[in-house]
């Protein structure tokens, strides 16, 4: 979209001025005349590049939420059900959003079905925005005629994914905010408050006692050699994220968090609350068993359970259902199969699949309550040890100092 100036006149001859966005001064024109107004000036506006630029840095600042895309989805489903064309809805929508990077791929969106793109076409063009469950579902819903209610059903994907990312996210900020302070209020005594003391201790001849010798040497260390452990921490960090951006070093370190107890099965129920809430919705959209698994196999979350997809995929493309791949897959638990099994004979998975994730919620919900409950006391104990050897480390030594001077 380009931003023109116009210059106008209205149906009682008053004069009109403003801007507006449109494709081309021809659409500018007929956006005006559709209004009611004689446009007498159109003009492009001159600092549309720098414009551009401007929305190129605010939309990379300001990415786009997983709540504005579920807007975005109930918005689209809405006006597609009032019988709004693509085009017209995309138009609609790119003026009524405020995030500058949803409105530009929403731009591109039309740009892309003007040149004979489809729908799902041109949103696979921004995967980092909709993802492959999205576009597939889109699709899906494009070739069966019932874009509406897949829309419907995608937001409720969009909102379960939403609400246990949050949930987790809410399950984490106490343990990590004390983490934090306990960090920090280590490195602010060794840094700044044994200093002060450890000189005194020393010059008087006393024999320190053991917590205030382990602080004067973490400070004659952390002085000494700051530069390797900032470099090492730096180096850590660095070799984690390529890791991570590696499929071998993801599936490791997802294989290793699974086995790791308490967090292990929360992952594993995590995972399983995701394979049966998506799962079930993609069977509902009419999407085949074995799309499904591909589907599945990019949205899980889990590099180890994931890589499971692909042999789930081998033995349907067999004929060997599903119910006993997901058994030998080895992550997935009895209840889960046992379920899928019963859905598989009687022709009901998507029912038996809502019913598992509906149970894995639950389970998931409890576990972090379960965790949250049991890491309070723990750090609460952590932050009162680390507190009180500062204490024996600055207190002991001043007492026998006491004692020398009475």
């Amino acid at each position: 979209m380009i931003t023109y100036h116009y210059k106008a006149i209205d149906e009682n001859g008053a004069k009109k001025n403003g801007q507006l966005e449109a494709e081309s001064s021809e659409m500018a024109a007929s956006l005006l005349l559709s209004r009611g107004y004689i446009p007498s000036r159109i003009s492009e506006e001159s600092s549309a590049a720098s414009g551009s630029f401007l929305e190129y840095i605010k939309g990379f600042i300001n990415p786009i939420k997983t709540s504005e895309l579920i807007l975005f989805t109930k918005q689209f489903k809405t006006l597609f059900k009032a019988g709004v064309s693509i085009r017209q809805l995309l138009l609609v929508l790119e003026t009524q959003t405020e995030n500058l990077k949803l409105k530009k791929i929403l731009r591109d969106l039309s740009k892309d079905i003007n040149n004979g793109l489809s729908l799902e076409e041109a949103m696979g063009k921004h995967p980092k925005v909709f993802s492959s469950l999205y576009v597939s579902m889109v699709e899906a819903g494009t070739a069966s005629g019932s874009l509406p209610a897949v829309l419907e059903r995608l937001t409720h994907i969009l909102e379960h994914e939403h609400k246990m990312k949050s949930d987790i996210k809410a399950a984490i900020q106490y343990p990590a905010f004390v983490l934090s302070f306990l960090v920090v209020a280590f490195i602010v005594l060794l840094t700044f408050v044994i200093p002060k003391f450890s000189k005194v201790f020393l010059d008087s001849g006393i024999d320190l006692p053991l917590p205030t010798l382990v602080c004067i040497g973490l400070n004659h260390f952390l002085s000494d050699y700051w530069y390797l452990i900032l470099g090492g921490v730096i180096i850590a960090g660095v070799s984690l994220y390529l890791a991570l951006k590696n499929e071998k070093g993801r599936f490791f370190l997802d294989t290793f968090l699974l086995k790791v107890p308490v967090i292990g099965p929360l992952l594993t129920k995590t995972a399983m609350a995701r394979f049966a809430s998506i799962g079930s919705i993609l069977q509902a959209s009419g999407i085949s068993i074995l799309e499904a698994m591909n589907i599945l196999s990019g949205v899980i979350g889990n590099a180890a359970i994931e890589r499971q997809f692909v042999k789930i995929s081998e033995n349907l493309r067999e004929g060997k259902g599903i119910a006993a791949p997901l058994k030998e897959a080895g992550y997935f638990p009895p209840m889960l199969v046992n379920m899928v099994a019963i859905g598989e004979e009687s022709g009901n998975l998507d029912e038996m699949l809502s019913e598992v994730a509906v149970h894995y919620d639950a389970e998931v919900e409890f576990s972090m309550k379960q965790m949250s409950d049991a890491i309070g006391p723990v750090l609460t104990v952590g932050l009162a040890c680390v507190i009180g050897f500062f204490a024996l480390a600055i207190f002991l030594p001043m007492w026998d100092l006491t004692q020398m001077v009475k």
